[in-house]
């Protein structure tokens, strides 16, 4: 018997592509999706991959317990999980509990999901915060050095206007976008303070805003307190990643327009100062797969001990470094 799963949010660019994944997932089935804008429409309207009849649909925060699913997927703007989970502990039901917001990433009562580096922490539980898009990829590229980084990192961001959702603003305004390159909250975003939470090192992030849809990339500037051929960084990284479908290791910098629409995060361009002392490394990811359903889905997974990367499809692996 499969799982339901309910979206609440689930008109956003991230509900979207989780309604798509978990139509194709061998182990869950959609309760609901909810979405204000949309009551009454059938969602097979929006989404071609779901071929029944489920409706889109309101309910109020009181009446989502009432619905019984096994899990629920919180795709809400930040500050807004609260009152839903509210309303299932008022009501004294555990469903599995997904946030794709930032407001319980601080928060010790709840599990940090970023499987590649907290999933022997997982041991099915409850309550869930997926990572932020950005923060994903910059903790998969300063991990494996985090034990020899002296300072903290830099990590230079740009993303495709989907990241700033669909709530119209110049961040996500096409014509406002267009040949620009727009910087935004420069010291103390949110995916700052949580990477730097995360891995208990100070980073130091800039973000921007560019004119393509999804995708993001990050280059990440790392000082070292032992010096490091390019080999011996190599080999860290391969090792740290080695069995990770979703983490692939190249020679070459990624390029963020090869990584839409694609599940898994790139890591490359390892380039060293003369001194082996400073190293560059560059991520791409898109930014609501990886950075937002496909690590969600992962949780889920996890949650009913189901394997991690069912119903998650993989494109062949290119050639690593």
């Amino acid at each position: 018997m499969k799982k339901t799963v309910g979206i609440v949010g689930a008109r956003g660019h991230v509900g979207t592509e989780l309604i798509k994944l978990i139509c194709g997932h061998p182990h869950f089935e959609l309760a609901y999706v909810s979405s204000r804008e949309r009551v009454g429409k059938r969602v097979a309207e929006f989404e071609p991959a779901y071929r029944g009849e489920l409706r889109y649909s309101a309910p109020s925060h009181e009446e989502l317990p009432a619905l019984d699913a096994d899990a629920v997927v919180l795709a809400l703007p930040n500050g807004k999980a609260a009152a839903c989970v509210a309303a299932f502990d008022a009501a004294g039901k555990d469903p599995v509990i997904v946030d794709l917001s930032a407001d319980y990433r601080f928060d010790p009562d709840w599990y940090y999901g970023l499987p590649e580096l907290t999933r022997e922490k997982h041991d099915k539980q409850r309550r869930i915060s997926n990572p932020g898009c950005y923060a994903t990829a910059m903790q998969l590229a300063i991990a494996p050095m985090l034990e020899v980084l002296d300072g903290p990192v830099q990590c230079f961001g740009v993303s495709g206007y989907s990241g700033a959702g669909t709530t119209p603003s110049d961040k996500n305004d096409p014509d406002k976008l267009r040949d620009n390159l727009m910087p935004y909250a420069l010291t103390g975003h949110v995916h700052e303070r949580e990477v730097s939470a995360r891995l208990h090192h100070p980073v130091e992030f800039m973000p921007h805003v560019a004119p393509h849809f999804r995708g993001l990339t990050i280059t990440a500037n790392l000082h070292l307190s032992t010096a490091f051929n390019r080999e011996g960084v190599l080999e860290r990284y391969r090792a740290a990643y080695a069995g990770e479908p979703l983490v692939r290791v190249l020679d070459e910098a990624p390029w963020v327009s090869r990584i839409a629409s694609a599940q898994h995060v790139e890591l490359g361009g390892f380039t060293l100062s003369e001194d082996g002392h400073r190293l560059v490394v560059v991520a791409t990811e898109d930014n609501l797969l990886k950075g937002a359903a496909t690590q969600a889905l992962q949780n889920l997974n996890l949650a009913f001990g189901f394997d991690e990367f069912a119903g998650i499809p993989l494109a062949p692996h290119a050639e690593a470094a």
